[in-house]
């Protein structure tokens, strides 16, 4: 049976948001195109007509995957306006997000995947990752500081490397520790450049 141009393009976001968090929970080459399909309830015959390759899926769902993880960190803030790193730090480095393998961070799910993968995954990637230093690099930024994108880099690596190595390890309390240390150490951080004020 012929499908509609309206439900040919139903079934291909379907397919791009179940290989997002696919793709987070198994790795770009831990999952085939069959089992992919199957998750989005189609047939593996119908990936071609949607899809130029299966790397061209991975940008997209990457893409996704950035875009689903920043309408987190959004309602993350918008619970809490007047600390929005704050917000960020208790949501990104907490135990609820470490478990969350199909649905968390693609940065910390496939980053190390996504730098084997093509120019497109990656820019999919680095696109995501750019707003993310928007956005703390706004938060943190001081009119008279240039080291705004500096601080904001800082933060996204130590958040995104706790998170990994919180999920590397089985001892739950070192888990733990990795998660309270890098909160501890980012707000520490804050709180020092706010006690120095403005560069001279």
């Amino acid at each position: 049976m012929r499908v509609s141009r309206n439900q040919a393009e139903q079934n291909r976001q379907t397919v791009i948001d179940v290989a997002s968090r696919l793709f987070r929970e198994h790795g770009f080459d831990g999952i085939g195109l069959k089992d992919l399909m199957k998750g989005a309830g189609l047939t593996q015959g119908a990936f071609y007509k949607q899809f130029a390759s299966k790397e061209d899926l991975a940008a997209q769902a990457s893409r996704r995957a950035m875009e689903s993880s920043a309408h987190r960190w959004a309602e993350a803030t918008a619970s809490k306006p007047e600390d929005p790193v704050g917000a960020v730090i208790e949501f990104y480095l907490s135990s609820e997000h470490r478990g969350e393998r199909m649905d968390g961070c693609p940065v910390v799910a496939l980053g190390s995947d996504a730098a084997r993968q093509g120019s497109d995954v990656k820019a999919s990637f680095e696109t995501g990752i750019r707003k993310y230093l928007d956005l703390l690099g706004g938060w943190v930024g001081d009119a008279r500081q240039g080291d705004s994108r500096d601080k904001a880099m800082a933060i996204l690596s130590t958040m995104v490397g706790a998170v990994i190595l919180s999920r590397a390890v089985n001892d739950e309390g070192l888990s733990e520790q990795f998660l309270q240390a890098a909160a501890e150490s980012i707000r520490a951080g804050l709180a020092a450049g706010r006690q120095r004020g403005p560069a001279q």
